[in-house]
């Protein structure tokens, strides 16, 4: 059912069939029903050349990918992640119709407060929705929040290996280039902590969908100054490889 509204990005659709649904796509049932989605191609093609993982499945289309396996965890799988909403989202959609239920993503994303520092962990409690994407999987709201459950799940594991690491919401824009200085104001003011440009929409899937979904991004470069700086934050080999192994390790907990 559906009610028009004067904005089209607002009239939210409750009908769960789509003329085109994942499961169309979805040519088979994994045998592996966990994955970490990351954003460090870099990681990837290092666990790849130490045989950590191994091509696992590709998925066909005008931008082709490879999803890998972890040779001794084969029950996880991983993937890099794609940029944006609907290129992220929508992957993360296929991947739950293949038989994916436990999810982790981590990446990086623009600090909102300079205090953060490059590195350091937020485990992510919700999104500010400025962005297309999730008003097609979740009605209508300012904010959209994890599954409590499995967020105090990872924070746990967090703790009892002592990983230090901030709590909060993020702001999930489509708009790379309009960062504007009051925009970052106001989303801060609203308790954001990081800028990116996937976790609304990931959560969004996660809700629709009803499966396990949690995200770590780390403290990258500075859009809280008065001039952006990268503060080398793509440069972290160390930070990034420990992350993934991380997620790899809170995914078979959830």
């Amino acid at each position: 059912m559906i009610e028009k509204k004067e904005f089209p990005v607002l009239e939210f659709d409750t009908d769960k069939i789509a003329k085109l649904n994942p499961a169309t796509l979805a040519d088979k049932k994994f045998d592996a029903t966990r994955m970490v989605i990351t954003f460090f191609p870099e990681v990837v093609n290092k666990l790849a050349s130490r045989k950590e993982i191994e091509p696992y499945y590709e998925v066909a289309g005008e931008n082709p990918f490879t999803i890998y396996r972890f040779v001794k965890e084969p029950d996880v799988l991983i993937v890099h992640g794609q940029v944006g909403c609907p290129a992220c989202g929508g992957n993360l959609d296929l991947f739950n119709a293949f038989g994916v239920t436990k999810v982790m993503f981590c990446g990086g994303g623009g600090v909102l407060d300079r205090n953060i520092k490059v590195g350091q962990l937020l485990l992510v409690e919700g999104a500010i929705r400025d962005e297309g994407f999730s008003y097609h999987y979740v009605e209508p709201s300012r904010c959209i929040y994890t599954d409590k459950k499995v967020t105090d799940k990872i924070a746990q594991y967090l703790e009892k290996c002592n990983v230090p690491y901030l709590r909060g919401l993020c702001w999930t824009t489509d708009a790379l280039f309009r960062e504007t200085a009051e925009k970052v104001e106001l989303r801060k003011s609203e308790g954001a902590k990081i800028v990116e440009m996937e976790q609304a929409g990931c959560i969004a899937v996660a809700q629709f969908r009803g499966f396990d979904y949690g995200a770590i991004i780390y403290g990258g470069d500075d859009v809280a100054s008065e001039e952006w700086t990268d503060r080398g934050w793509n440069t972290r080999e160390g930070i990034r490889y420990n992350l993934v192994t991380l997620c790899k390790e809170i995914v078979l907990e959830l």
